[in-house]
């Protein structure tokens, strides 16, 4: 089984300053950055990744603010006997950020229904005793 690319789409929330060195074992230039994305759900989630080479970060222009539709690659590396994730972008689209509010907005519902009264079809909503609204 091979993992595929992996999208998230949110708003980059942190955007690291860019690294660049030399390769020792090849002598070629490199350039690297990460960035943090969260996503607009509910319950937002966050994600840590790298773009890497001065091309990809210029072909991609990110920045902090931005709303973007991101596929990744992820892959883990050993390291004095452990693992530790490697996630890259390998594809990056700008979103316009009216057209994701407009996605995002049904999930934004339902905590708004918590303050109404309780229906048939949702007999806990609106209450008010905290067992039951964690979201696992």
């Amino acid at each position: 089984m091979a993992l595929q690319g992996i999208e998230v789409e949110g708003i980059i929330i942190k955007e690291y300053p860019a690294k660049e060195g030399v390769s020792n074992r090849t002598g070629n230039a490199w350039k690297s950055q990460e960035f943090v994305i969260q996503t607009k759900d509910q319950y937002p989630r966050a994600c840590l990744f790298r773009v890497f080479g001065a091309d990809k970060l210029e072909q991609f222009n990110i920045h902090q603010g931005d709303s973007v539709h991101v596929w990744l690659d992820i892959n883990a590396r050993a390291w004095q006997d452990r693992y530790f994730n490697d996630i890259s972008a390998f594809r990056v689209d700008h979103v316009d950020p009216n057209a994701m509010g407009a996605q995002s907005q049904p999930a934004a519902a339902p905590a708004q229904g918590m303050a109404q009264a309780p229906t048939a079809a949702d007999p806990m909503a609106g209450t008010s005793d905290g067992t039951d609204d964690l979201p696992f």
